[in-house]
């Protein structure tokens, strides 16, 4: 498996491994995204032992909102604030700041910016904040899924002049269309982003 030099300037970034995406009673369950759990905390142990930041993102709606099919969006109910699939799994291991998104009804793709539902304004979460006041310059990504958050927060971690690769083997997509977790990837490869694999 191909291993990645940690050091404090490097923030893993894991994004929203919570139970309605990576366990099979979730709402919105990602396929094989239980199996990202135990790569993930490999990857928390090795950038512990370099001295990085491990940050995770997580989405946290409340009970209607219009990213929610129900009120009008395409998404099934998940991640609803304080329920069981908005926590994240019992095996993954949580050490390190949380980031919190579309708890007003906005919809959260990435870790560093949510979206107005009804203005389309973007607001800014913490994230950047948080890893330039730490010095951070290069960021680790995983987590689900691989053609929704995951490929938001990479994206945006470029935008935002952070040096990104991706753990192939630590993300998975919800392909709603067959082949977009390929495009998600390709995406991030075409902007600059580095896809670390096996």
């Amino acid at each position: 498996m191909a291993s990645i030099a940690y050091d404090p300037k490097t923030a893993l970034v894991i994004v929203d491994v919570q139970n309605d995406f990576a366990h099979r009673d979730g709402g919105l369950y990602v396929e094989g995204g239980e199996d990202v759990v135990p790569i993930i905390n490999h990857a928390i142990e090795e950038a512990r032992e370099g001295g990085a930041l491990v940050v995770y993102t997580a989405d946290w709606h409340p009970e209607s909102t219009p990213h929610f099919a129900k009120d009008g969006g395409i998404w099934p109910v998940h991640c609803v604030m304080d329920t069981w699939g908005a926590e994240f799994p019992e095996g993954l291991v949580v050490d390190g700041p949380v980031v919190r998104k579309g708890s007003n009804g906005e919809d959260g793709y990435s870790g560093f910016f949510m979206r107005d539902h009804d203005t389309g304004q973007t607001i800014e979460t913490e994230l950047a904040g948080l890893l330039r006041q730490r010095g951070i310059t290069h960021l680790v990504v995983c987590g689900l899924a691989t053609d929704y958050c995951v490929n938001a927060t990479a994206l945006d971690g470029m935008k935002e002049g952070f040096k990104v690769r991706v753990l192939w083997h630590a993300i998975r997509a919800v392909n709603l269309k067959e082949g977009d977790g390929e495009r998600a990837i390709a995406e991030v490869e075409e902007a600059g982003g580095e896809i670390v694999r096996p």
